[in-house]
């Protein structure tokens, strides 16, 4: 029995909305277990950490792949140690530009991300973005910039460390919608590859990177049962988080992912103001959620009208389409927004 259009459009909705929300609810309780870990028990190893959260992702998906959930799949070596460079860039740039920059620029070069991503498409994916679907990336970054920048004050090495952050950032996240199509991966095989490299090389420079930006050691840590609480939760969650990463990119693309992205940020806010008070909370950061918003609505309205982001040629081959055709494959693949 062959499903109508309108029935594996609904379904698709439904699995989309559910990545999205798995994405969001991973996303910002690891933020506030983090908060917490680093604010109130000191640990502010936070490249360590990451480490770790890649070492719990390496175990679930040994785990998983022992179990038979996981098949066995190739990932040559040199798109591996791309990926790998590109994302351990991206954290450790992220985490530097944190420290040399303001929370101002900061939060700048965080947006400034969606228009490289939609460069990388433009110029790698051949991809062409309709007049209105520009003009909603547009009004998204303006209310998140409402909402966001306050002071801002550039320095050279912060200006460095966050160009080399927000180039990397925009790097992998395509690199993850890349490596799935052309090699026909799932977010649970990519992550097989990827996660155990990760781990390795982050606990390998993270004690040193940290001693560096906090001038404390990781292993002279007061290390107690509540702060290893924290840190085992910590890390549970961020396997979600990694996962969900994955999922959505896949499903979608770099620059949906950071546009819907943003509206993470816009309830981080609203839950701060929620559960910490109204402080901060006031006309222009009200209208910058609401214009967030807005935009965020009109880009996936606009983003998913036809011609609305299209590729303009199917020049990336798969695994598989050579050794045949593939042609609804492909263009389910291409179809993605």
């Amino acid at each position: 029995m062959v499903m109508a259009p309108s029935s594996k459009a609904d379904e698709k909705a439904a699995v989309d909305a559910a990545a999205w929300m798995f994405n969001v609810v991973t996303s910002v309780g690891i933020i506030i277990v983090n908060k917490a870990l680093m604010a109130t028990y000191g640990f502010s190893f936070a490249t360590t950490l990451t480490g770790l959260h890649f070492a719990m992702t390496t175990l679930m998906t040994l785990v998983l792949r022992w179990l038979g959930y996981v098949q066995p799949s190739h990932l040559p070596f040199p798109e591996l140690l791309k990926f790998v460079i590109f994302a351990n860039f991206s954290i450790v740039g992220m985490n530097v530009s944190l420290m040399w920059n303001s929370v101002g620029f900061y939060q700048i070069a965080k947006l400034s991300m969606i228009p490289v991503s939609c460069l990388l498409e433009v110029v790698l994916d051949k991809i062409r973005y309709s007049r209105d679907t520009k003009l909603s990336i547009v009004v998204v970054l303006l209310g998140v910039g409402v909402c966001t920048v306050t002071d801002v004050s550039v320095n050279a090495k912060g200006f460095i460390a966050a160009f080399i952050a927000v180039w990397s950032t925009s790097l992998q996240q395509y690199y993850v919608h890349f490596l799935q199509r052309k090699y026909q991966l799932s977010s649970f095989n990519l992550l097989g590859h990827t996660a155990p490299a990760q781990a390795s090389s982050l606990l390998l420079v993270g004690p040193f990177l940290d001693y560096w930006l906090t001038n404390k050691r990781v292993y002279a840590y007061d290390y107690n049962t509540t702060s290893l609480i924290f840190i085992i939760l910590s890390c549970t969650i961020a396997v979600g988080t990694n996962l969900s990463q994955f999922i959505c990119i896949g499903r979608f693309t770099a620059v949906s992912f950071q546009v819907l992205g943003h509206m993470k940020t816009i309830l981080v806010l609203i839950l701060g103001f929620f559960f910490f008070g109204k402080e901060g909370l006031n006309l222009h950061v009200v209208l910058g959620m609401v214009i967030a918003v807005v935009g965020m609505i009109w880009y996936g309205n606009a983003s998913s009208k036809p011609g609305g982001k299209e590729r303009r040629s199917h020049s990336l081959p798969t695994a598989r389409q050579q050794k045949h055709s593939g042609l609804s494959e492909s263009g389910e693949l291409d179809g993605k927004v």
